[in-house]
Formats: structure tokens, C-alpha cells, sequence
């Protein structure tokens, strides 16, 4: 009996430690859950076009630009610009605008190209050979004179200066310099004046610039008229240095 009692309370005593081992014992801690991830920078856009895109040279294009979600802008060979805008270019030569645009969630890019075409080589200027009596005469135009005289009058410098102009841009023309009187007075006096008149003339455009060996001058006197009516506008019209192509 005394040995079944003390047998029982052996176990009692067993299991008793067992638990309290058991409650002693500490749970692990649960996982921490993952971060959770960082929002991502929307990707910035651009676009750029040129209007018109073709152009000749000398005139004007206009870009118009527009990029979103970026920080720094630039248009390869104008810098930076702004996010959007527009902007007048006059390309000399055909040539592409190369847009970039960077922001936080990276870059992007466009080319708008502007074509120049070439302008057209200059009309070559026109042969000696081809300018005839007609032209040259619209080009070189006749000095007048005063009653009786033969001085160059002022009102006759600039067509002067034209003429001498004219004939130093075609320095291979040859000239006649004819001088011209009204019907009044004998004709061996207009002859002598006519001959006065048209070396006054000849000299004005050597002062000029124009060699003396291109000018040839005649007295045509009163012999030719250029008018027939018998009134001073009409002899005004006769009294004259007139410049004709030496053949």
C-alpha cells in the first residue's frame, strides 16, 4: 500500500515538471510583412514638329515642341528651351532639331528636320554679245543741253553716273557719242557746237570711270533732229548727247 502511494506521487510529481518545462517555454515572433514598393516616376514624353518643313532658302520655319513629366528640356543646336513652346528657325542648309527631354522616371526624344531647297544659281549676266542697239539704249540714256551751250547741266549728273555705271559693268562695249543741236543757226555752227556737246559728254564719263579708247565721239549738228515741231520743247529735245553702240 505504503509503495502505491509513493509510486503515484512519483508521476504526479514527473508530470507536474513536464509542465511547467512546457510553460516555460517562449513562442518565435511572426515575419514582418514585405515593404511595400516605392510609387515609379511616370516616364516623361516629347514631340516636336517644324512648320512648314520645307522651306527655300532664306524664309522661316516655326517649331512647336511639347514634352510632359520632364525636368530638363533642350533642342540639340538651341540649348535649352521650355517644356513646350515655339520658336521661328531659318535654317541656311537642311537640318534636323533633335529634342530631349529628362525627368525622374528617365527620357525621351524627338527630331523635327526642315528641308532647305537650294536656291537657284544667279542668271548669268547677260553676254555683250546679246545686248543690242535696243537694250543698250534703255540703259544708257542721252544727256540735254541749254540754248547755245555745251555744259553738262546738273540735272544731267546722275544719268551721267548711271551711264558710266552701266558701261563699266560691260567693259568690252564700244560707244558712239553723238552730239545734237535744235534747227536754229547755220549748220556749220551746230556742227561746231554738236562737236562741243558730245566731247562734254565723252569727258563726263571718262571723269567717271570709263576709258577714254571706248568713246568715240560725231557731230551730228542740226542735220538730225529728233523732233520737228518748231517749239522750245521740241528743241529741247533736240539739243542732246546721244550714246549708241559703236558696230
Amino acid at each position: 500500500m505504503h509503495y502505491t502511494n509513493r509510486k503515484s506521487l512519483a508521476l504526479a510529481a514527473s508530470l507536474a515538471a513536464l509542465l511547467t518545462v512546457a510553460g516555460c517555454h517562449k513562442k518565435n515572433p511572426a515575419p514582418a510583412p514585405p515593404p511595400a514598393p516605392a510609387p515609379t516616376a511616370p516616364t516623361p514624353t516629347a514631340s516636336i514638329t517644324a512648320t512648314p518643313d520645307t522651306i527655300n532658302a532664306g524664309e522661316t520655319s516655326v517649331l512647336t515642341w511639347k514634352t510632359s513629366d520632364a525636368t530638363d528640356v533642350s533642342i540639340e543646336g538651341l540649348g535649352s528651351v521650355a517644356s513646350s513652346g515655339t520658336q521661328s528657325v531659318q535654317p541656311t542648309q537642311t537640318t534636323s532639331y533633335h529634342l530631349i527631354a529628362h525627368g525622374d522616371g528617365g527620357s525621351a526624344d524627338a527630331t523635327a528636320t526642315v528641308t532647305v531647297n537650294a536656291a537657284p544659281p544667279p542668271a548669268p549676266a547677260p553676254s555683250e554679245t546679246n545686248i543690242d542697239e535696243a537694250a543698250f539704249e534703255a540703259a544708257v540714256k542721252p544727256v540735254f543741253y541749254d540754248y547755245d551751250s555745251y555744259d553738262i547741266r546738273p540735272d544731267a549728273q546722275s544719268t551721267i553716273q548711271a551711264d558710266a555705271n552701266f558701261l563699266n559693268q560691260h567693259p568690252n562695249l564700244k560707244v558712239v557719242v553723238g552730239g545734237y543741236c535744235d534747227e536754229r543757226g547755220s549748220t556749220e555752227y551746230n556742227l561746231a557746237l554738236g562737236e562741243n556737246r558730245a566731247n562734254a559728254a565723252k569727258q563726263a564719263l571718262v571723269t567717271a570711270g570709263v576709258a577714254p579708247d571706248r568713246l568715240r565721239t560725231v557731230s551730228y549738228g542740226k542735220e538730225k533732229q529728233f523732233c520737228t515741231e518748231h517749239n522750245e520743247a521740241c528743241w529741247q529735245q533736240n539739243r542732246r548727247a546721244q550714246f549708241t553702240l559703236d558696230q
